[in-house]
């Protein structure tokens, strides 16, 4: 069967049971998206009570990476430090009529093109977290064997999760610093409004209540009405009120300039991880 003629679904591992390939089994799995059933579905996982977790969770199998290397599609989803780990075992047992899809941060698709000793299709991906109440968004990007209709399968199991998008392999490490990291930054902003609330009086839980329905709302009011966010802050910022009170304090404590260091330290390290990992290869060599 050639690349072009892959099924939408098929067989799929995902390899590493952490966050990201939670937050992805949930919307493949559960999510009114889904591609795959439970029966089609395997994951590696090697500590034996997060694997039974994924198992009575999810209703999935738990294999062996070995036999993880038999499925249509695989997904690697583990820290950087293990891919080394990830891709000995599958070195020499893929094909080119497989999929892999990678969305181990900082490690390019040559990286792992070259540690699979073969022309096996590997896709880049950089999801982040809301992918697993199919809020995500994920952007890819294709190796040197990885052909249109790689890119469209991979972006039809991952559109089950949220959006897709396609960047340049240099793009990559912005993402991570921007939408990778960036559901911890709105995190991080809802504590601070909630200790705000709560600094001011409001219970705990009402300021929390208030926050993430604001959140919430105005990510989807910037969504639905397509209008910039400057432009739906203009709308709310009446001359001389309260909201352009508030946000002179901000600009006065460079909250705009710090958002911004923030990604680009984001972005800095991404790169700086990915250097490591190219360095640690077995053989030395740049990809």
């Amino acid at each position: 069967m050639s690349t072009s003629e892959r099924p939408p679904a098929g067989t799929l591992s995902v390899i590493g049971g952490g966050n990201i390939a939670e937050a992805l089994l949930s919307g493949l799995l559960l999510g009114e998206g889904a591609l795959f059933g439970a029966e089609h579905v395997s994951v590696v996982e090697p500590d034996p009570d997060r694997a039974a977790y994924m198992r009575s969770t999810y209703g999935i199998s738990v294999v062996a990476i070995e036999e993880a290397a038999t499925a249509d599609t695989l997904v690697i989803a583990v820290k950087p430090h293990f891919i080394d780990d990830v891709l000995g075992p599958l070195a020499d047992r893929l094909t080119d009529r497989q999929l892999v899809i990678s969305v181990v941060g900082a490690v390019t698709a040559g990286q792992i093109e070259a540690g699979l000793n073969g022309k096996v299709p590997v896709v880049r991906c950089m999801p982040n977290t809301p992918a697993a109440v199919g809020e995500g968004i994920t952007a890819i990007n294709r190796g040197a064997y990885a052909s249109e209709a790689d890119l469209e399968r991979t972006e039809a199991i991952l559109s089950a999760v949220g959006r897709v998008v396609r960047v340049t392999e240099a793009q990559l490490d912005v993402v991570t610093g921007l939408s990778g990291s960036g559901p911890a930054y709105f995190y991080y902003l809802a504590e601070a409004l909630i200790d705000a609330g709560v600094l001011l009086g409001l219970q705990r839980p009402l300021a929390a209540e208030l926050v993430t329905q604001t959140l919430v709302g105005s990510g989807a009011l910037i969504r639905t009405t397509g209008k910039a966010p400057d432009a739906l802050r203009v709308a709310v910022s009446s001359p001389g009120g309260m909201t352009v009170a508030g946000i002179r304090q901000f600009e006065n404590h460079a909250v705009r300039a710090a958002v911004m260091a923030g990604v680009e330290a984001a972005r800095d390290r991404s790169a700086e991880l990915g250097r490591w990992e190219k360095a640690s290869l077995p053989d030395g060599s740049p990809q």
